[in-house]
């Protein structure tokens, strides 16, 4: 059952969100408001219709006592019971705690394993089945720093994603991503295995992390490396290394003054998610979630291109449309993983 006082505290919030709102809110309070109000307006729509359910449950079991209503109520009960308890499923899911970086931009990097030349080549497969599935999505997709081999594969590249639960949707993709192929290397025909890791970051905000400035260490140099689209030949490039974590961020733009700030989001970002990790660690030292738990070095899924079929070790999903993956279609794997993660969430809760 759904605990009524956590119910009637939400639909009170709500409508004294509304009531604010309405009244006309000073402009400094409005955005803040705003905000909140569309988050509990899902939650508040899915717990109306669970308590639309419950009275007319409790309706038809008055009839039964009515000799003429009898047979009507005993009709319309089982169907009703069937929808509450689906409602009931959607009220929990609702009330889960939410992850108050899902609906934040993210930043994407890739990088190459093991695999040499194939695993850089399939480190920009990647890059362009997330591209492919940002453009589905409308987001927008922008790349801050990218570096590429002569074969035309990625040795690194850091992306920035903005648009509607960019996070909430590329946070479990975080991982070593493993391919099986005949490499276009290989003129023998043998298949290889390789690897590329992803790693998914929420965006900092600045009030997320302060940085010390004397805890800086910038440079500018000259922008190097083979292949790269951003290389060029002024004193344009910015190397930021952050001295307590030793931490090292570069790019290589050509304008100096948006160097400096996509290395300092860059950056922020990055301390933003070793803090949320240390915080996820100490939170669950008793437990381990098996979906997103934030190990980047576990191996979560293969791409066997022989025989078109992916697999996500983590949930045991296989599907047998890789083709279609690698245009981006990322929508069944990315539910799945969601569902299994609420899951989770609603087992170790105890609903």
């Amino acid at each position: 059952m759904i605990a009524s006082d956590r119910i009637e505290q939400l639909i009170a919030r709500f409508q004294f969100l509304e009531a604010k709102m309405a009244g006309g809110a000073a402009g400094n309070e409005i955005a803040t408001l705003g905000k909140e109000y569309a988050e509990l307006r899902p939650v508040v729509e899915t717990v109306t219709a669970y308590k639309d359910l419950l009275s007319q449950i409790a309706e038809a079991e008055a009839m039964l006592a009515d000799p003429e209503m009898k047979e009507l109520a005993e009709a319309e009960l089982p169907e009703l019971k069937e929808a509450l308890e689906a409602s009931e499923h959607d009220v929990q899911l609702a009330l889960l705690p939410k992850d108050a970086a899902d609906a934040r931009p993210a930043l994407l990097e890739i990088r190459p394993g093991t695999g040499g030349d194939e695993a850089g080549l399939f480190a920009a497969d990647l890059l362009r089945m997330y591209q492919r599935y940002a453009e589905k999505q409308g987001w927008r997709f922008e790349i801050l720093e990218e570096s590429l081999s002569e074969l035309g594969g990625v040795k690194e590249v850091v992306a920035r994603i903005v648009g509607d639960g960019v996070f909430a949707k590329l946070k479990y993709e975080s991982g070593v991503h493993r391919v099986q192929r005949v490499p276009e290397t290989e003129s023998g025909g043998r298949i290889h295995t390789s690897a590329a890791t992803v790693a998914v970051l929420p965006e900092a905000e600045d009030v997320d992390i302060e940085i010390n400035a004397n805890d800086l260490r910038i440079d500018t140099m000259r922008a190097s490396g083979s292949g790269g689209q951003h290389v060029n030949t002024t004193d344009s490039a910015v190397r930021i290394l952050h001295i307590p974590t030793g931490m090292i961020v570069v790019s290589s733009e050509k304008s100096q003054h948006r160097n400096r700030e996509i290395a300092m989001q860059v950056l922020k970002t990055r301390l933003f998610d070793l803090e949320r990790q240390r915080v996820d660690s100490e939170r669950s030292a008793d437990r381990k979630s098996q979906v997103g738990s934030g190990d980047r070095s576990e191996r979560i899924r293969t791409y066997n291109f022989p025989q078109g079929r992916l697999t996500d070790h983590r949930i045991n999903l296989t599907l047998y449309s890789l083709g279609q993956v690698m245009q981006g279609d990322l929508d069944e794997i990315i539910s799945a993983l969601q569902s299994d993660a609420q899951a989770t969430l609603l087992a170790e809760m105890g609903a």
